[in-house]
């Protein structure tokens, strides 16, 4: 249990065995993250890589100050699990697909209702809401392919012989929006504890919050409906955002980028695109600052995956996996982008996470049908 919990110096720890594959750029923005002013503890999950300038799949614990930079553009990103009703058995992949359609557009007239309801008023990019976006966001039906706590998953009334389907979306522009607008009154110096700049960047940032919430709620029912089906949402989990913590006795605040809360209840961890995902139980401790994985990590950069790629894979090769599921991705540079190749194994991120005393395994999930997008993703 314990050589996966390695403290890298009085500040720093990674949660990692001896075989994960971590990048050392991405150790290294750990690092340069910890000497940030006000900063106290530094968490690296199993799944982190390097991000622009602080790393990904990592918690921030800080006093006195916090650093919207280390949450970064996507404020509320995060998964949600519905139930969907429809039968595992009965249902193949490509009706799925016939029937759900093209989801990338803006949510027409009848939805507004729905829409004001969840969503925060007044923030601007109502469009956006109820639509996925790029980068490694998706919406993915799948079935439960194992069970590791038959009570745990009858208590959450999950039929084993119906599909679930997990949302990973975000605020969409809204965040990116107040990040560039913190960027360019503050830099990346952060911000002072009870200030007038750090009251009102918390209020944009719980709106954002809001926004992503309504976002996946918006996509699971707009999916549901085409595909002539209902469900009930089964958890909701943010993983960007920054909250006031105590830790060690310290109170302050706690950052995740990346890195989903391990004391707010169940949640899932996908896997790529052509992986896995794992519902689990997480149990909560410090020394990961109550956070987990939030998936399984880049293992190439973006840059580098179609020319890696292109030659071995074609796009429509690539819409078809190993598990047998479909992706739907019709932007060509995303599809080698988020090619399963590109990611760490998850099995190696639940395996860490796990003998590191920080979870426990509910089920797995298999993937059956993937929706990124119909075209070029905005």
């Amino acid at each position: 249990m314990g050589n996966c919990i390695q403290q890298l110096s009085e500040s720093v720890t990674l949660i990692a065995s001896d075989d994960t594959w971590i990048e050392g750029n991405a150790i290294q923005q750990l690092h340069t993250t910890s000497r940030l002013a006000g900063m106290r503890r530094v968490a690296g999950m199993p799944d982190l890589h390097p991000g622009r300038g602080y790393p990904v799949g990592a918690a921030f614990f800080s006093r006195e100050r916090l650093y919207p930079a280390l949450i970064g553009g996507d404020i509320g990103c995060g998964m949600a699990l519905w139930t969907t009703g429809i039968d595992a058995r009965k249902t193949a992949a490509a009706k799925l697909e016939k029937r759900l359609g093209d989801i990338d557009g803006p949510l027409d007239e009848s939805w507004q209702d729905l829409i004001s309801e969840l969503a925060p008023a007044g923030v601007g990019f109502q469009r956006a809401l109820g639509t996925i976006g790029g980068g490694n966001h998706f919406a993915e039906l799948q079935r439960i392919d194992e069970i590791h706590d038959a009570q745990s998953i009858a208590d959450l009334r999950l039929d084993t012989e119906q599909l679930v389907l997990l949302v990973h979306s975000g605020s969409r522009g809204l965040g990116g929006a107040i990040l560039a607008d913190h960027i360019d009154r503050h830099g990346h110096a952060g911000l002072l504890e009870g200030s007038a700049d750090c009251a009102d960047y918390l209020a944009r940032h719980d709106a954002a919050l809001q926004f992503a919430r309504a976002n996946r709620e918006l996509i699971a029912r707009r999916m549901l409906a085409r595909l002539g089906a209902s469900g009930e949402r089964v958890l909701d989990v943010d993983h960007n955002l920054v909250t006031p913590s105590t830790i060690q006795g310290e109170q302050g605040w706690l950052h995740r980028k990346g890195a989903t809360p391990s004391d707010g209840g169940l949640v899932v961890i996908p896997g790529s695109r052509g992986d896995f995902s794992w519902l689990v139980a997480p149990l909560p401790s410090e020394a990961s600052l109550y956070s987990l994985a939030h998936g399984a990590g880049r293992k190439w950069m973006r840059s580098e995956c179609k020319d890696r790629l292109f030659k071995r894979y074609s796009p429509a090769q690539l819409s078809r996996t190993r598990l047998g599921s479909h992706v739907v991705c019709e932007d060509k540079h995303l599809i080698y982008e988020e090619a399963p190749e590109a990611y760490k194994p998850v099995d190696s991120i639940i395996a860490s996470l796990e003998q590191a005393g920080l979870l426990r395994v509910l089920a797995r999930l298999r993937p059956v049908l993937t929706y990124k997008t119909r075209g070029e993703c905005c």
